[in-house]
């Protein structure tokens, strides 16, 4: 196993998290908004209310998990016909009407879970751990010797056969945690675990230099859809992981060139409900390289938006009429170029995160931290617009895991004990 991940603990990971508030199914959409914006990670996990006073169990905890709500599913759920019709009334719509119940992307689990363990629940789909805070906690973890749990850790164990060998529910227990402060708990969250990796590269040698074409990383199944196509078509079926789709143009030769992306990570902090205009009255193409305020078209109307995002355009008690343009959801347009034929790199926020089949693996985690995305674009090393996969999260932990050049045997000394190894 990698010995970072072997003698690290999910607790390392939560020094300086700060205490998870619940966000409720009952909320309004204007109110996820709100939270979504001010959430390091774009989404916001979300709770049925307590139906009891008194002391809270691990599996009532986790019944009371909802799912995970997104910028793309709110400014999807904006665009229906019927939204659009009243965006007022949408805004106060609750959010148990958006988001899409998926009980599996939350994990309650102990602080003294191996981190091992942990980025096997994460490669089988859970984005966030539920980490309760223990008293006794110090920030850095115990180091682990062969006997885990009372089992006695092989050499040949992969992370998937040594979980096996736990509890099925890793709850926690005064013995491994400490004294659990009740009902305080932290959200551990994909990038966070990441954010570990790239700092322990010097222990995963020489991995972080391999190219992600050579460790396999790259998913050639990815959504796309073409740049003459209506940008609400993205919303037919959303994408979860990464929560992106893709938007292409072909070439005469044949070859599919990637123009920008209609994702969660771009529509973050933008304007929602021109986000939600623009999806669903523009094609994709217009929707991510840029339609100028001076356009004249028909179809690019004068609107009010009090912007739930607190950038209100209130004069004089009224919202002032504005006309639409890409500026309006947060995207620069194309300098009054309209021709999706070339892609420029000074269309801000719209432009697509790539990286080239080359790419070593810790360049691209630095692509995607620095720029807070859940996934980077692969394109050809000969031409940086011929799209032929993307990275996201899920691929990332998969190669570092399970890359012969990141496992170690476990030695048995005679008192029973492994090597320590620190990062």
């Amino acid at each position: 196993m990698a010995s970072v991940f072997v003698y690290h603990v999910v607790g390392d990971l939560t020094v300086g998290k700060p205490e998870l508030v619940e966000f409720h199914e009952s909320e309004t959409v204007e109110s996820a908004i709100r939270a979504i914006g001010e959430s390091p990670e774009g989404s916001i996990p979300i709770w049925k209310k307590r139906s009891h006073v008194g002391i809270e169990n691990s599996e009532m905890r986790q019944q009371r998990f909802v799912g995970i709500l997104s910028s793309f599913d709110i400014v999807a759920f904006l665009a229906k016909s019927q939204c659009l019709e009243d965006q007022d009334k949408a805004l106060k719509i609750p959010v148990s009407e958006v988001v899409v119940p998926n009980n599996s992307l939350l994990r309650l689990v102990d602080p003294a879970t191996r981190l091992i363990d942990a980025l096997d629940m994460m490669k089988q789909g859970v984005k966030r751990l539920l980490v309760p805070k223990s008293v006794a906690w110090k920030g850095m973890s115990k180091r682990f010797s062969v006997i885990y749990y009372g089992k006695w850790l092989k050499n040949n164990d992969s992370p998937s056969n040594s979980s096996n060998n736990l509890p099925p529910n890793l709850n926690w227990s005064p013995s491994t945690s400490g004294t659990v402060i009740r009902d305080k708990y932290c959200c551990l969250s994909r990038e966070d675990v990441l954010r570990f990796i790239i700092g322990c590269l010097g222990a995963l040698a020489p991995l972080p230099l391999t190219s992600i074409v050579a460790l396999g990383a790259i998913n050639a199944d990815y959504s796309y859809i073409e740049s003459s196509t209506p940008a609400i078509a993205a919303t037919k079926k959303l994408p979860q992981d990464p929560s992106a789709v893709a938007v292409t143009e072909n070439t005469p030769d044949g070859q599919c060139k990637i123009l920008g992306e209609i994702s969660a990570c771009k529509l973050w902090k933008c304007d929602y409900l021109a986000a939600a205009w623009a999806l669903a009255n523009l094609s994709a193409g217009q929707f991510v390289m840029g339609v100028e305020d001076n356009v004249s078209s028909r179809s690019l109307p004068e609107f009010s938006v009090d912007s739930p995002t607190g950038n209100s355009d209130l004069v004089n008690g009224s919202r002032k009429p504005r006309k639409f343009s890409s500026r309006s959801i947060g995207f620069f347009s194309n300098s009054g170029s309209h021709s999706f034929g070339s892609r420029s790199m000074y269309r801000g926020r719209s432009a697509p995160l790539t990286c080239k089949l080359t790419s070593s693996l810790a360049a691209v985690l630095a692509q995607m931290l620095s720029h807070r995305a859940t996934h980077v674009w692969v394109t050809e090393d000969e031409n940086d617009e011929v799209l032929v996969g993307v990275v996201g999260y899920t691929d990332i932990l998969a190669a570092v895991t399970k890359s012969p050049t990141a496992m170690i045997p476990v030695n048995r000394s005679t008192e029973g004990f492994g090597n320590e190894i620190q990062c």
